[in-house]
């Protein structure tokens, strides 16, 4: 038998003043699409913007339904538009932030596992890693260097073959 050991390596900063221009632009537009998020069951909002390679911001929030799980997550939405509105178009950066209305909004949050999945499919699909951006509307923030950094273990096109 052998173990193995896999690590996850981050950044963390003490608030958004301390990020990049870009970054924090693409951050303070997750937290403006917090405002339009679809969550009247869960109430925790969703907000996520990605930079695409080609410049161009795309926002994306989650939208709830009554018949569970019929929703999907902000990340998953925005993914879906910028493949829809800008075809063969790598993303390069995701950010993520929300709003709990029911506790606390002050530390970073991850993607869900589905997100995970389509996050490393994105990558796969154009070659591209994409760097995560994670915070609530204020506090610290982490940044991953890409989404297979929070999926280690990913199922594939390579393993359909």
């Amino acid at each position: 038998m052998e173990n193995k050991i896999q690590q996850i390596e981050y950044e963390v900063y003490k608030d958004a003043s301390e990020l990049a221009p870009e970054d924090r632009a693409l951050l303070e537009a997750a937290r403006k699409a917090v405002e339009d998020a679809y969550a009247p069951y869960s109430r925790f909002k969703v907000g996520a913007a990605l930079l695409l390679a080609n410049g161009q911001c795309v926002p994306g929030t989650n939208q709830e339904n009554a018949s569970y799980p019929v929703g999907i997550c902000a990340e998953r939405t925005a993914l879906s538009t910028a493949s829809s509105l800008y075809p063969g178009i790598a993303v390069r950066t995701l950010a993520v932030s929300y709003h709990n209305e029911l506790g606390s909004s002050l530390k970073p949050i991850s993607p869900c596992g589905i997100c995970r999945q389509t996050i490393c499919e994105y990558e796969q699909r154009f070659n591209t890693p994409i760097r995560i951006i994670m915070a609530g509307l204020t506090g610290p923030v982490f940044i991953v260097k890409n989404g297979g950094s929070l999926m280690p273990l990913s199922f594939s096109s390579s393993d359909m073959l």
